[in-house]
């Protein structure tokens, strides 16, 4: 069943005037399931983690159609996955609805440095612990766009203001292989939501999309470069690791 991102891409594909070329990328066909060429294809790889903690990817314009993209990683991985196209001057009911869902807690996941530090938070409630809104479940809003695009949309996106700004304090540096930002603290949309289902204890879901990146990362460059997809390599080995492991 198509998830929340691919669903999205379908829609923007349908009002494109001509096809989308990626930058870069191998001009052949492409699998449906996880737009990689079907000799590469990672639709037999692909997890899925039951949590209780969600995401919500605010997405850029073309962002849907970027072979590159890694909001589909989320989409794959998370079940509770929604995904919206990002516009100035329309904001989708759809989208409203959610943030306004009594059973989720939202939090827009971006540097604190840019949001009034009364909104400003760097944790996320336990469930089940005491305070007010810890029986709700988190609901992290991503940006899933460049950096220039996604500082205008947390600018101009004012149905988030009144939602607490969930600051990452991360320990490493990305390890995203296929776009180059020039910084190793810009990272990537399955890293960044990776963190935060470390904050919200899911941290299988945690440790799966960090090892489903670098799957997907081989197999974009193995197919990119024309060589075969190592199966037994590191890389597939790891995902089946973290796949057995007992819920957090």
């Amino acid at each position: 069943m198509p998830h929340a991102v691919s669903l999205l891409r379908a829609a923007r594909l349908a009002r494109s005037a001509k096809p989308f070329l990626a930058r870069g990328g191998f001009k052949r066909e492409r699998c449906a399931g996880c737009r990689l060429v079907p000799s590469h294809c990672m639709c037999a790889a692909r997890p899925s983690v039951a949590t209780r903690a969600g995401v919500c990817l605010l997405m850029g314009d073309i962002e849907p159609l970027k072979p590159t993209n890694t909001g589909w990683l989320v989409a794959d991985v998370v079940a509770d996955t929604f995904a919206f196209g990002w516009a100035r001057t329309e904001t989708d009911p759809a989208l409203l609805a959610l943030l306004n869902d009594p059973q989720w807690q939202p939090y827009v996941v971006f540097p604190g440095q840019y949001a009034a530090p009364e909104r400003v938070v760097v944790a996320v409630p336990a469930p089940g612990t005491g305070g007010s809104g810890t029986s709700k479940r988190p609901l992290f809003i991503l940006f899933d766009a460049t950096w220039a695009e996604a500082r205008k949309m947390f600018r101009r996106s004012p149905y988030l203001d009144r939602l607490p700004v969930l600051s990452l304090q991360p320990e490493r540096i990305t390890q995203y292989k296929l776009r180059n930002s020039g910084r190793d603290d810009h990272f990537c949309t399955s890293e960044v939501a990776a963190m935060c289902m470390n904050l919200a204890g899911e941290h299988v879901a945690e440790q799966t999309l960090d090892a489903y990146l670098v799957v997907f990362t081989h197999h974009y460059l193995r197919a990119k470069n024309q060589q075969p997809v190592a199966w037994d390599g590191a890389a597939h080995r790891r995902l089946r690791e973290v796949a057995v492991l007992p819920p957090s």
